[in-house]
This record gives C-alpha cells, sequence and structure tokens, in this order.
C-alpha cells in the first residue's frame, strides 16, 4: 500500500477503446463523425433536454452558452466568486462583466439569500446590466434552484446553469418555466408545481454547460457539452461552435464564432462512458458515503452535506478542516503528499485572482469570508473511480495523523 494514490483516475474499462478503433478504422475522426451526434443526443437525453451541443471543452461550453442566451458586451452575469476562473473567462471574453455572490458553508454552493440581496442591491444602484444568473453546482452537489429561478424571474434575467461537477445529480424542483427563454430579455414566467419533482442538473436553467475533462464522472480526455431546451439556443449554439457557419449557407458569415468542436474520438469515448452512467455514479455515491463514515471519526473534518432536497454524486470527496485545530488545508496537503496521497485545494475566489485585479475587475470591493474560509481550510482527497475502500482507508488514516499537532 505504499503506491501514491492520485486525486484521480479515470475508469475506462468499457467499450471505449472498441469505439476509438472504430473512428481509426473508418478514419472518423474529425467532428463530423457520427458519434459526435450519437453522444449529443445520448447526453441531452440523459439530462432531460432537447438539445446537446458537444463542444471540445468545458470552458467554451460555458462561452457557448453566454453567448447562446445573448450575453454581450456590457452585460453582467451574477455568479458565486467560488468557482473555476472558467467562468470568469467566458463572460469576460464576451465583453460581459462580473457580479459576485458568496457561498454557504455547508455545501459550498451559491448563497441564495445572499443572491438575492446582491441582486438587489444592484438594482438599487440602478443597474440595469444584470442579465443572467450562472449558480456552479460544487462538488457533485446541486446549488438550491428554486430560489434561483424565482430571482431570475422576479428581475428578468436568464439562468444559465454551471453543471460541469454534477453529471447525473438531482434537485428536487417545486418550480417549472412556463416559458423557458426570448433572448431579448423577455423572460420565462415561473410557477409552483405542487408536490414538486426530481430533476437533473443541467435541466432546469435555459441553458446548461457540462465538461467532460478526465477527472469528471463521464469523461472524453477534454470536451464539454451544452444543452438547453430552446431551439433558437441550440441553433447559435452550434454556429457558435463552428466558427459562425449558418446551416442554410455554408462560408457565409453574419457572427463571428470559434472552433469549439469535440472530434469523433472523444465522443466515442463519451458514448462508451454513457452506457453505465449509472454504475459510475453508483461507484460515486457508494465511495462518498464509505468516506463520510470514515471522517465522521475524525476530529475536526467537515464532509459536504447532502441537503434533503438533493442527490448528490459525491463528484470530489471534498473536505473542511476545523481552524480551532490551529492548521490550514496547504499545511494538511503537505503531509498527506509526504504520504504519497494526491490532493488538490479549493478554489481561490475569484475576487482575490491577482488577474481580475490586473484588469480592474475587483469587484467593488466586496468581502466574500465563506468563500475566503473555505479557500483556507478546504481540499479535496482522492476522489477517482478506481479508488476502493481500502484506499480510503489508508487516506483517512493518514488524514487523522496529518491533524495532529507536531
Amino acid at each position: 500500500m505504499n503506491d501514491f494514490i492520485p486525486v484521480n483516475e479515470p475508469l475506462l474499462n468499457g467499450s471505449e477503446k472498441e469505439l476509438v478503433c472504430k473512428c481509426i478504422d473508418t478514419g472518423w475522426i474529425s467532428s463530423d463523425g457520427p458519434f459526435v451526434k450519437q453522444f449529443e443526443e445520448r447526453f441531452a437525453s440523459y439530462i432531460g433536454v432537447r438539445y446537446g451541443i458537444a463542444v471540445c471543452n468545458g470552458t467554451a461550453a460555458l462561452e457557448t452558452a453566454l453567448y447562446a442566451t445573448g450575453i454581450g458586451e456590457g452585460d453582467e452575469v451574477i455568479m458565486p466568486t467560488f468557482t473555476i476562473i472558467s467562468c470568469a473567462i467566458a463572460a469576460i471574453r464576451l465583453g460581459a462583466k462580473l457580479t459576485l455572490a458568496d457561498i454557504e458553508p455547508e455545501t459550498w454552493c451559491m448563497d441564495v439569500k445572499k443572491l438575492e440581496s446582491r441582486v438587489e442591491a444592484e438594482i438599487r444602484k440602478g443597474n440595469k446590466k444584470l442579465r443572467a444568473i450562472m449558480p456552479v453546482h460544487i462538488y457533485g452537489h446541486p446549488v438550491d434552484m428554486d430560489p434561483v429561478l424565482k430571482i431570475a424571474q422576479r428581475y428578468g434575467m436568464n439562468v444559465i446553469e454551471d453543471a460541469a461537477e454534477v453529471h447525473g445529480a438531482e434537485y428536487f424542483s417545486k418550480v417549472v418555466p412556463e416559458v423557458k427563454f426570448d433572448r431579448k430579455y423577455k423572460k420565462g414566467k415561473y410557477k409552483s408545481t405542487g408536490n414538486g419533482t426530481w430533476k437533473k442538473c443541467g435541466s432546469m436553467g435555459h441553458v446548461a454547460a457540462f465538461s467532460f475533462y478526465a477527472n469528471k464522472i463521464i469523461t472524453t480526455g477534454e470536451g464539454g457539452m451544452v444543452v438547453t431546451d430552446d431551439p433558437v439556443v441550440a441553433e447559435l449554439a452550434r454556429s457558435y461552435r463552428n466558427l459562425g457557419f449558418r446551416p442554410e449557407k455554408r462560408f457565409y458569415h453574419t457572427e463571428f464564432g470559434y472552433n469549439f468542436r469535440m472530434t469523433n474520438l472523444q465522443a466515442a469515448i463519451g458514448l462508451a462512458q454513457m452506457e453505465r452512467v449509472e454504475e459510475l455514479i453508483s461507484i460515486k455515491r457508494r465511495l462518498g458515503t464509505y468516506y463520510r463514515e470514515r471522517l465522521g471519526n475524525i476530529p475536526g473534518v467537515r464532509f459536504q452535506i447532502e441537503k434533503p432536497w438533493a442527490k448528490s454524486v459525491y463528484w470530489m470527496y471534498a473536505i473542511e478542516i476545523d481552524p480551532k485545530l490551529g492548521i490550514d488545508a496547504e499545511t494538511v496537503r503537505n503531509r498527506l503528499k509526504e504520504k504519497k496521497i494526491g490532493t488538490r485545494p479549493f478554489f481561490m475566489g475569484l475576487h482575490a485572482q491577482p488577474v481580475l485585479k490586473k484588469k480592474g475587475l475587483s469587484l467593488n470591493g466586496n468581502h466574500y469570508p465563506m468563500a475566503d474560509h473555505a479557500y483556507k481550510y478546504g481540499l479535496y482527497l482522492p476522489s477517482g473511480m478506481t479508488l476502493t475502500e481500502e484506499k480510503i482507508d489508508v487516506v483517512c488514516n493518514a488524514l487523522a495523523a496529518a491533524l495532529e499537532k507536531e
């Protein structure tokens, strides 16, 4: 058991090799290959939406989703400060500005109460540029979406879900849209559904973005997907990912786009992964439950809470250290590294990112204490698909030792 335990390792023991070889044997390796459309249809159906638009990575998916919902120069997108910088990059590349909200400490997802107060503060200042909310589902756990949808309706905003980390996660929703989307900002209406229903993350906003990076539950190595129920959004997304080509006339461009296409090779891997998506999610949930049990016996460690309205997929087995122990996450990570155990830090808040400050996007000097706290005391442990309960025992024993005072 002295081998290094990586923070992630994908599980590629299905038909991935068979389908990739089929690409090579037939010569279909580009984005025109048949597996791309099949993967789009299979994934969209699984999420519960009409359209899937495959792209080259998750950052491209976010940008494409924002573009397709009309986000452009001078618009503002409100998002949690506790997220990967891809969210900010996607908005800024389109000429949009950022408005940030802090997180709630139990799940590290966007705090919907602080979201509403943040939106109200901007409205009171006369800010008429708030166009979209980007809830980011964190570490496998959904954002509390019903309040987000109601806020979006109240203030005339679109909802772009960042679902990169929640393949298969579900949310118990009592709100449904009567009208999904209008690109000219005539917003959809929402109503109560009565008893409610379970919905997969990525199916609740006007559009959603997924990532298929190597550490995701469904992986294509690199890759992403935009999903939506709206045919206009889907058409715009397809054009944007393909250099602005129009379906009715090739080499005729009315707007710029980018080469964000997914290859047939990537889609082949994704399609093979989708054949056993429920098995992969079951593995993540089983190991997450075991981690919760083992970590419950270690004083000063808190595991991510699963809210009653959520079905988490435990994408990353994330923990937060009690400050009373007198030790921060970086110290713990270094001690675990000495024991050949891989870890990753939590996100540094967007409000603290040097590159955003350099560009004059320090976001009005607001404070985000929950995000700062999570960054200082949070980390995630080995979370790969090939992890075993025996390896989790090794990790937890090493963690307990790393928390002891020297």
